[in-house]
């Protein structure tokens, strides 16, 4: 199956682990994940002998499945999180040109019907209010407004062709606002489901190593299996570390 189709069989399961015996990843998801592959083919010769330590086969059969799923979900959380950091990343480089349009546009909007007072009246209405959503709204009104009277603005020599760039960018901003607006509480729900799926698979994968410790603690050659490499790779940098700092 796919990492998605791995997804919709557990998430129910995901979903029903309590709040409170949730573990937040202690190391990158794409190394816990190959760490999971390669112990789910370490033990696979060893079946037999972890059987009969009481070890419950259907789960080890359930670990690339569960697997798939944690990566689905560290998938889904990483696209809300990033996606909304790309947003705000475009916003902040496109909105200054925004609001400098919105203003251009009332300025030569103020003169064009400086002689028009219902016209002015409605500008005026316009250019009340302030906040990046009533700059893509004046942006859309100015727009509309100024099609009703292309030639007053044509008289001052105003490039109609401005109208429509104002709509297009009104629609433009409001669809990357709300992207980087969004409400946080999505992004935590994500990252809730993520670290119980995380949690999904870490129970398995103890009891696996723990059997296999278990099994095998006067045999070097398998129970180096049965441990993580990533953790083992970390202390021996540390130890090293230390050993340097000692030396001077």
């Amino acid at each position: 199956m796919s990492s998605t189709e791995d997804y919709t069989a557990k998430i129910a399961e995901i979903t029903a682990i309590p709040n409170d015996v949730i573990k937040s990843p202690n190391m990158p998801i794409d190394i816990f994940l190959q760490e999971v592959e390669n112990t789910f083919k370490w033990i696979q010769e060893d079946k037999e002998k972890l059987i009969s330590s009481g070890l419950d086969w259907t789960i080890v059969e359930d670990m690339p499945v569960r697997a798939g799923a944690l990566r689905e979900a560290q998938s889904i959380w990483y696209k809300t999180r990033f996606s909304k950091k790309a947003a705000q990343k475009e916003w902040n480089e496109k909105s200054p040109n925004a609001y400098d349009l919105r203003d251009t546009l009332l300025h030569d909007f103020r003169f064009a019907f400086r002689n028009e007072t219902d016209l002015k009246s409605r500008i005026d209405v316009i250019a009340e209010g302030s906040g990046n959503a009533d700059m893509i709204q004046d942006l859309n009104d100015l727009s509309l407004l100024g099609k009703e009277y292309p030639d007053a603005l044509s008289s001052i020599g105003f490039d109609l062709t401005q109208l429509d760039i104002a709509a297009a960018l009104a629609s433009e901003m409001a669809e990357i606002l709300s992207e980087a607006t969004t409400d946080r509480s999505e992004e935590k729900a994500e990252r809730n489901i993520r670290d119980k799926a995380y949690t999904f698979v870490k129970q398995v994968l103890d009891e696996v190593r723990i059997c296999g410790q278990y099994v095998f603690w006067r045999d070097s050659a398998r129970v180096k299996g049965y441990s993580s490499q990533y953790f083992k790779n970390r202390r021996k940098k540390n130890t090293k570390k230390i050993g340097e700092e000692t030396k001077d």
